[in-house]
Protein backbone atom coordinates (compact mmCIF):
# COMPACT_ATOMS: atom_id res chain seq x y z
CA UNK A 1 0.00 0.00 0.00
CA UNK A 2 2.92 3.00 0.91
CA UNK A 3 3.98 1.88 -2.48
CA UNK A 4 1.49 4.01 -3.92
CA UNK A 5 2.00 6.63 -1.91
CA UNK A 6 3.33 8.62 -4.47
CA UNK A 7 1.33 10.03 -7.14
CA UNK A 8 3.15 9.42 -9.52
CA UNK A 9 3.22 5.49 -9.47
CA UNK A 10 -0.03 4.99 -8.10
CA UNK A 11 -1.30 6.79 -11.23
CA UNK A 12 0.78 4.40 -13.57
CA UNK A 13 -1.08 1.67 -12.57
CA UNK A 14 -4.51 3.33 -12.14
CA UNK A 15 -4.74 4.64 -15.88
CA UNK A 16 -4.15 1.05 -17.16
CA UNK A 17 -6.40 -0.86 -14.41
CA UNK A 18 -9.48 1.47 -15.04
CA UNK A 19 -10.03 0.76 -18.63
CA UNK A 20 -9.27 -3.22 -17.51
CA UNK A 21 -11.71 -2.90 -14.81
CA UNK A 22 -14.33 -0.82 -16.89
CA UNK A 23 -14.67 -3.26 -19.94
CA UNK A 24 -14.15 -6.86 -17.92
CA UNK A 25 -16.70 -5.30 -15.63
CA UNK A 26 -19.24 -4.72 -18.53
CA UNK A 27 -18.15 -7.85 -20.48
CA UNK A 28 -19.41 -9.66 -17.13
CA UNK A 29 -22.64 -7.95 -16.13
CA UNK A 30 -23.87 -8.88 -19.92
CA UNK A 31 -24.24 -12.26 -19.24
CA UNK A 32 -25.48 -12.26 -16.02
CA UNK A 33 -28.10 -9.74 -16.88
CA UNK A 34 -29.02 -10.56 -19.68
CA UNK A 35 -29.26 -14.57 -18.04
CA UNK A 36 -31.16 -12.84 -14.78
CA UNK A 37 -34.07 -11.31 -16.71
CA UNK A 38 -34.40 -13.80 -19.46
CA UNK A 39 -32.86 -17.07 -19.14
CA UNK A 40 -33.13 -18.16 -15.69
CA UNK A 41 -36.63 -19.55 -14.87
CA UNK A 42 -39.27 -17.58 -12.19
CA UNK A 43 -38.82 -18.70 -8.05
CA UNK A 44 -41.60 -21.27 -7.40
CA UNK A 45 -42.65 -18.79 -4.58
CA UNK A 46 -41.59 -15.25 -5.97
CA UNK A 47 -42.19 -15.55 -9.27
CA UNK A 48 -40.89 -12.80 -11.85
CA UNK A 49 -39.98 -10.63 -9.46
CA UNK A 50 -36.82 -13.11 -8.01
CA UNK A 51 -35.16 -11.60 -10.79
CA UNK A 52 -34.38 -8.48 -8.38
CA UNK A 53 -31.86 -10.41 -6.80
CA UNK A 54 -29.38 -10.10 -9.72
CA UNK A 55 -29.13 -6.29 -8.86
CA UNK A 56 -30.11 -6.09 -5.40
CA UNK A 57 -27.31 -8.56 -3.69
CA UNK A 58 -24.77 -6.58 -5.68
CA UNK A 59 -25.92 -3.34 -4.58
CA UNK A 60 -25.97 -4.36 -1.08
CA UNK A 61 -22.55 -6.03 -0.96
CA UNK A 62 -21.27 -2.83 -2.35
CA UNK A 63 -23.18 -0.91 -0.38
CA UNK A 64 -21.03 -2.09 2.60
CA UNK A 65 -17.79 -2.64 0.89
CA UNK A 66 -18.00 0.75 -0.38
CA UNK A 67 -17.65 1.51 3.59
CA UNK A 68 -15.38 -0.68 4.54
CA UNK A 69 -13.27 0.79 1.82
CA UNK A 70 -13.47 4.30 3.52
CA UNK A 71 -12.52 3.09 6.98
CA UNK A 72 -9.46 1.47 5.25
CA UNK A 73 -8.72 4.85 4.19
CA UNK A 74 -9.47 6.41 6.87
CA UNK A 75 -7.11 4.16 8.94
CA UNK A 76 -4.52 4.89 6.49
CA UNK A 77 -4.80 8.28 7.21
CA UNK A 78 -5.13 8.59 10.74
CA UNK A 79 -2.28 6.08 11.00
CA UNK A 80 0.26 5.88 8.58
CA UNK A 81 -0.80 9.87 6.98
CA UNK A 82 -0.59 8.14 3.99
CA UNK A 83 -0.81 10.95 1.23
CA UNK A 84 -4.00 9.28 -0.66
CA UNK A 85 -6.06 8.25 1.61
CA UNK A 86 -8.08 11.51 2.02
CA UNK A 87 -8.66 11.09 -2.20
CA UNK A 88 -9.65 7.18 -2.09
CA UNK A 89 -12.47 8.42 0.76
CA UNK A 90 -13.60 11.04 -0.93
CA UNK A 91 -13.89 8.82 -4.30
CA UNK A 92 -15.19 5.69 -2.78
CA UNK A 93 -18.09 7.61 -1.02
CA UNK A 94 -19.99 8.82 -3.98
CA UNK A 95 -20.02 4.97 -5.31
CA UNK A 96 -21.05 4.12 -2.06
CA UNK A 97 -23.72 5.84 -1.22
CA UNK A 98 -24.84 5.61 -5.35
CA UNK A 99 -25.44 1.42 -4.63
CA UNK A 100 -26.59 2.00 -1.11
CA UNK A 101 -29.25 3.43 -2.43
CA UNK A 102 -29.92 1.09 -5.23
CA UNK A 103 -30.17 -1.46 -2.73
CA UNK A 104 -32.77 0.42 -0.85
CA UNK A 105 -34.59 0.97 -3.56
CA UNK A 106 -34.61 -2.44 -4.93
CA UNK A 107 -35.59 -3.50 -1.80
CA UNK A 108 -38.31 -1.68 -1.08
CA UNK A 109 -39.30 -3.07 -4.45
CA UNK A 110 -39.38 -6.43 -3.81
CA UNK A 111 -40.36 -5.95 -0.42
CA UNK A 112 -43.88 -4.67 -1.99
CA UNK A 113 -45.23 -8.00 -3.27
CA UNK A 114 -43.34 -10.38 -1.16
CA UNK A 115 -43.85 -8.77 2.20
CA UNK A 116 -47.17 -6.67 0.96
CA UNK A 117 -45.26 -3.40 2.04
CA UNK A 118 -42.88 -0.76 0.54
CA UNK A 119 -41.32 -0.65 3.52
CA UNK A 120 -40.56 -2.45 7.13
CA UNK A 121 -38.84 -0.71 10.18
CA UNK A 122 -36.56 -4.50 10.49
CA UNK A 123 -33.23 -4.19 11.49
CA UNK A 124 -31.39 -4.98 8.44
CA UNK A 125 -33.63 -2.17 6.23
CA UNK A 126 -32.84 0.41 9.06
CA UNK A 127 -29.17 -0.19 9.23
CA UNK A 128 -28.65 0.06 5.53
CA UNK A 129 -30.91 3.01 5.80
CA UNK A 130 -28.23 4.56 8.51
CA UNK A 131 -25.60 3.40 6.37
CA UNK A 132 -27.40 5.50 3.12
CA UNK A 133 -27.20 8.92 5.43
CA UNK A 134 -23.96 8.00 7.03
CA UNK A 135 -22.52 8.10 3.41
CA UNK A 136 -24.32 11.29 2.80
CA UNK A 137 -22.86 12.97 6.31
CA UNK A 138 -18.79 12.05 5.02
CA UNK A 139 -19.48 13.18 1.65
CA UNK A 140 -20.82 16.62 3.53
CA UNK A 141 -18.09 16.81 5.90
CA UNK A 142 -15.06 14.95 3.90
CA UNK A 143 -15.52 18.30 1.01
CA UNK A 144 -16.51 20.96 3.77
CA UNK A 145 -13.13 20.17 5.47
CA UNK A 146 -11.54 20.13 1.66
CA UNK A 147 -12.50 23.63 0.68
CA UNK A 148 -11.16 24.86 3.93
CA UNK A 149 -7.96 23.43 3.15
CA UNK A 150 -8.14 20.69 6.25
CA UNK A 151 -5.99 17.64 6.13
CA UNK A 152 -9.55 15.38 6.40
CA UNK A 153 -8.66 13.69 9.43
CA UNK A 154 -12.34 15.21 11.28
CA UNK A 155 -14.10 12.80 8.11
CA UNK A 156 -11.62 9.79 8.43
CA UNK A 157 -12.85 9.50 12.21
CA UNK A 158 -16.19 9.86 11.13
CA UNK A 159 -15.14 6.98 8.18
CA UNK A 160 -13.88 4.55 11.41
CA UNK A 161 -16.86 4.98 13.96
CA UNK A 162 -19.14 4.46 11.10
CA UNK A 163 -17.66 1.21 10.88
CA UNK A 164 -19.70 -0.08 13.56
CA UNK A 165 -22.67 -0.03 11.09
CA UNK A 166 -21.34 -2.67 8.93
CA UNK A 167 -21.61 -5.94 11.92
CA UNK A 168 -24.77 -4.10 12.56
CA UNK A 169 -26.00 -4.54 9.27
CA UNK A 170 -24.58 -8.14 8.70
CA UNK A 171 -25.67 -9.62 12.09
CA UNK A 172 -29.16 -7.92 12.39
CA UNK A 173 -31.08 -10.89 10.44
CA UNK A 174 -29.39 -12.97 13.65
CA UNK A 175 -29.83 -10.39 16.22
CA UNK A 176 -33.63 -9.21 16.46
CA UNK A 177 -36.49 -10.80 14.24
CA UNK A 178 -36.78 -9.43 11.16
CA UNK A 179 -39.16 -10.32 7.87
CA UNK A 180 -35.89 -9.75 5.79
CA UNK A 181 -34.57 -14.01 4.67
CA UNK A 182 -31.36 -14.64 6.37
CA UNK A 183 -28.01 -15.08 4.81
CA UNK A 184 -28.86 -17.59 1.38
CA UNK A 185 -25.02 -17.22 0.62
CA UNK A 186 -22.29 -18.30 3.00
CA UNK A 187 -18.76 -19.98 2.93
CA UNK A 188 -19.27 -22.40 5.49
CA UNK A 189 -22.82 -23.30 4.45
CA UNK A 190 -23.23 -23.06 0.70
CA UNK A 191 -26.15 -21.58 -1.28
CA UNK A 192 -29.78 -22.07 -0.42
CA UNK A 193 -30.65 -20.75 -4.23
CA UNK A 194 -31.18 -23.03 -6.70
CA UNK A 195 -28.79 -24.29 -9.60
CA UNK A 196 -30.37 -23.12 -12.14
CA UNK A 197 -31.36 -19.37 -10.59
CA UNK A 198 -27.71 -18.63 -8.70
CA UNK A 199 -25.31 -18.49 -12.04
CA UNK A 200 -25.79 -15.00 -13.20
CA UNK A 201 -25.29 -13.91 -9.37
CA UNK A 202 -21.52 -14.52 -9.19
CA UNK A 203 -21.38 -12.44 -13.03
CA UNK A 204 -23.28 -9.51 -11.46
CA UNK A 205 -21.22 -9.23 -8.13
CA UNK A 206 -17.69 -9.33 -9.99
CA UNK A 207 -19.08 -7.20 -12.97
CA UNK A 208 -20.54 -4.41 -10.69
CA UNK A 209 -17.65 -4.69 -8.54
CA UNK A 210 -15.48 -3.92 -10.89
CA UNK A 211 -17.60 -0.79 -12.15
CA UNK A 212 -16.95 0.42 -8.72
CA UNK A 213 -12.98 0.07 -8.80
CA UNK A 214 -13.16 1.72 -12.14
CA UNK A 215 -15.25 4.97 -11.16
CA UNK A 216 -13.46 5.15 -8.14
CA UNK A 217 -10.14 4.85 -9.81
CA UNK A 218 -11.79 7.50 -12.01
CA UNK A 219 -12.88 9.91 -9.67
CA UNK A 220 -9.63 9.41 -7.44
CA UNK A 221 -7.50 10.33 -11.16
CA UNK A 222 -10.02 13.57 -11.58
CA UNK A 223 -9.23 14.60 -8.17
CA UNK A 224 -5.23 14.16 -8.79
CA UNK A 225 -5.34 15.67 -11.89
CA UNK A 226 -7.79 19.26 -10.32
CA UNK A 227 -5.04 19.26 -7.37
CA UNK A 228 -2.24 19.34 -10.44
CA UNK A 229 -3.89 22.13 -12.11
CA UNK A 230 -4.03 24.26 -9.00
CA UNK A 231 -1.05 23.75 -7.90
CA UNK A 232 0.46 25.07 -11.65
CA UNK A 233 -2.16 28.25 -11.52
CA UNK A 234 -0.47 28.79 -8.27
CA UNK A 235 3.16 28.46 -9.06
CA UNK A 236 1.98 30.74 -12.28
CA UNK A 237 0.40 33.62 -10.40
CA UNK A 238 3.37 34.18 -8.07
CA UNK A 239 5.53 34.28 -11.17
Amino acid sequence: MHGYANPARFLKFARPATGWFLWIGLLLLAPGILGGLFVTPPDYLQGETVRILYIHVPAAWLGMAGWAGIAAASLAQIVWRHPLSAIAGRAVAPAGATFAAICLATGSIWGRPTWGTWWEWDGRLTSMLILFFLYLGYIALAWAERERGGDGRMAALFGLVGAINLPIIHYSVMWWRTLHQGQSISITGGSSIAPELLWPLPLTLVGFSLLFGAVVLMRMRAELAAAKFEARLRRTSTE
